[in-house]
């Protein structure tokens, strides 16, 4: 489905970064999606074989544990690229030019440096699982068949990273949009109207009957 809003792009070195990284935050959506695929198989195959050998998948719920990073951050930087998180536009959407992109660079900021402090929390928390010392280099693991745990803790801090690097390019586009005083800036999400979300949708399937025909 389409977006509910706008990336814009020209040939700037912004853009040029921007669209660099989305493509890495397009295969780490790609990731999480599969992880999602995978999960619903592999509760099919624990019920299906719970119900007629009495034999479930072994480690179904450490395998799911394993899986929840991939499902709950991967795709977060992706989103915030889209304007797709969870946000309160009562004040926002009132505003217009350099206050708008002012409130945006303020909100952008503060995010960016939470994201800074999720980034350290969640690498010290890898670095206590990790050993090179230990067996599978971890300390810890799974209870039931003994899965290590590094794993699902690294993809925190790389995911937050990816997030950081987004913010970061918010940041610098909101800032150029205040000194050039832009309508609409590059690299980050514009909102669309009524209208252009309908055209966007209407685009966005007039696509897929092409490709399917």
């Amino acid at each position: 489905m389409a977006g509910n809003a706008a990336v814009l792009e020209d040939g700037s070195t912004l853009s040029r970064l921007d669209r660099g990284l989305e493509k890495i935050e397009i295969r780490l959506a790609l990731v999480s999606g599969l992880a999602v695929f995978g999960l619903m198989l592999l509760a099919v195959l624990s019920v299906g074989g719970r119900n007629l050998i009495n034999k479930p998948v072994p480690g179904y719920v450490d395998w799911i544990e394993l899986a929840m990073p991939l499902i709950a951050f991967m795709g977060v930087s992706y989103t915030q690229r889209l304007g797709g998180h969870i946000r309160m536009d009562i004040l926002i959407g009132k505003l217009k030019g350099r206050l708008l992109w002012t409130a945006e660079l303020i909100s952008v900021l503060v995010m960016l440096i939470l994201v800074f402090f999720l980034i350290w929390g969640s690498w010290a928390h890898f670095a206590r699982s990790f050993d090179w010392a230990a067996p599978l280099w971890s300390r810890d693991s799974t209870i039931d068949i003994r899965l290590p745990l590094w794993p699902a803790k690294l993809l925190a801090p790389i995911a937050f990273g990816v997030l950081a690097c987004r913010l970061a390019l918010q940041v610098w586009a909101y800032s150029r949009a205040i000194v050039t005083g832009a309508q609409n800036p590059i690299a980050v999400p514009l909102p669309l109207s009524a209208a252009e979300l309908a055209a966007e949708e209407a685009r966005h399937v007039s696509a897929l009957d092409e490709e399917t025909r």
